[in-house]
C-alpha cells in the first residue's frame, strides 16, 4: 500500500471539509428560503369566521373626501373673513388631513385636531358635549379631547366614521358652523 504524504492528507481533508460545509450551508439556505408549511389547524377557517361572527367591517373616509371636507370648511371660514385651522380625523382619531388657513393662530392647529377627535369619539357636535361638562366635569381630563364648540362628527348609517374640527374663529359657534359646512359636502 502506498503511503500518502502529510501534505496530501491535509489538502484532501480540507477539501472534504469545504465540500461538507458548502452542502450544510446550502441546506440551511434552502430551509431559510422555504417557509415551513402551516399547521392544518391554522390554515382551516373556523366555522365562526365563515359566518363572519368574529370580524367586523367599518367605513372610512378616503383622503380625497377628507380633503374636500377640510377645504369646504376652510372656504366657509374665508368667506366670513375668519382665519382658522381645520382638521379631519378618522374613526380611530387618527388625523387624515389638516389645513391651516392664512393667518390662523398657532393654537388653532392643535385645537382643531382635538375638537375633531372629541366629535368622532362621542358622535356628537362638541358644542353639545361642552354642555355635558356641568354634569361630568372630569370628561375634560380625557387625553386628546377638547370640549369647546367647533367639532362635528361625520356619520354613515348612523355610526361615526370621522370628525371635523375647526378652531381659530372668535367664537366656537362660528368654528362649528364651518365644521358643519365640511360635513355638508360629504352628504
Amino acid at each position: 500500500m502506498k503511503k500518502i504524504s502529510m501534505r496530501a492528507r491535509v489538502l484532501t481533508g480540507g477539501a472534504t471539509l469545504v465540500a461538507l460545509g458548502a452542502g450544510a450551508f446550502g441546506a440551511v439556505s434552502a430551509n431559510a428560503a422555504t417557509p415551513a408549511a402551516a399547521p392544518a389547524a391554522a390554515v382551516a377557517k373556523p366555522k365562526a369566521d365563515a359566518k363572519k361572527q368574529n370580524t367586523t367591517q367599518s367605513t372610512h373616509l378616503t383622503i380625497e373626501a377628507a380633503t374636500k371636507a377640510a377645504q369646504a370648511s376652510l372656504k366657509a371660514a374665508e368667506m366670513e373673513n375668519q382665519r382658522v385651522s381645520v382638521a379631519v380625523v378618522d374613526r380611530n382619531g387618527n388625523t387624515i388631513v389638516t389645513l391651516r388657513g392664512d393667518g390662523a393662530g398657532p393654537q388653532s392647529y392643535e385645537s382643531a385636531v382635538k375638537k375633531a377627535y372629541t366629535a368622532v369619539s362621542w358622535n356628537a357636535p362638541t358644542s353639545v358635549l361642552a354642555g355635558r361638562l356641568a354634569n361630568a366635569p372630569t370628561l375634560k381630563d380625557i387625553p386628546g379631547t377638547l370640549f369647546l364648540a367647533g367639532g362635528a362628527p361625520v356619520t354613515a348609517g348612523g355610526a361615526p366614521i370621522a370628525g371635523i374640527g375647526v378652531a381659530g374663529a372668535p367664537s366656537g359657534d362660528l368654528d362649528e358652523k364651518f365644521a358643519q359646512a365640511g360635513v355638508a359636502t360629504l352628504n
